[in-house]
C-alpha cells in the first residue's frame, strides 16, 4: 500500500474536526488574544489557523465529490463551486463565504480581528455538519 493510500482510508469527518481543533488551539495557544481590542497578536498563527480551517473545508468538499487531480493540473475550488452550483446551492454560498474568510482574510491577509477568526470555526463548523449529512444521506440511499 501506498502512502497516499493510507491517507485516504481516514474518516473525513474526525480528520476535518481535526483539523478545525488545531486552529482553535493554535488561536488559543499561540495567536495571543488582546481583550481589550478583541484582537489577536501575532498575524502568523492566525494565518496558519486560516489555513487548517480551509483545509478542513476541502476535506470535506474531497470526500462528498470525490474529485482527482488531473496529469495536468491539480483540483480547484472553482471545480467544486462548479459542482455546487448545480448540486446545493445553499452549501456553495458557505464554500463562498468560508473561501472568502478562511483562506483569504485569514489565511494571506492575516485579519487579526477576532470575531473574524470566530466567524470561520463557526463556518467551517456547519460546512463539516451539512457534508456529513449530505454523505450520511447518499449512503444510505445506496
Amino acid at each position: 500500500m501506498r502512502k497516499q493510500d493510507k491517507v485516504t482510508l481516514v474518516d473525513p469527518v474526525s480528520e476535518a474536526r481535526r483539523y478545525v481543533a488545531n486552529a482553535k488551539e493554535t488561536l488559543s495557544q499561540k495567536a495571543r488574544l488582546n481583550n481589550e481590542y478583541q484582537s489577536y497578536e501575532d498575524r502568523k498563527y492566525v494565518r496558519a489557523a486560516g489555513h487548517y480551517l480551509w483545509h478542513a473545508v476541502l476535506i470535506m468538499l474531497e470526500a462528498k465529490y470525490h474529485l482527482k487531480k488531473t496529469k495536468r493540473s491539480r483540483v480547484d475550488v472553482d471545480d467544486y463551486k462548479a459542482l455546487l452550483t448545480r448540486d446545493d446551492k445553499k452549501l456553495l454560498s458557505m464554500v463562498n463565504n468560508a473561501y472568502d474568510i478562511m483562506h483569504l482574510f485569514m489565511g494571506y491577509d492575516g485579519v487579526l480581528k477576532k470575531s473574524v477568526c470566530q466567524d470561520g470555526i463557526q463556518l467551517a463548523n456547519e460546512i463539516i455538519d451539512r457534508c456529513e449529512r449530505l454523505i450520511t444521506k447518499n449512503d444510505g440511499a445506496a
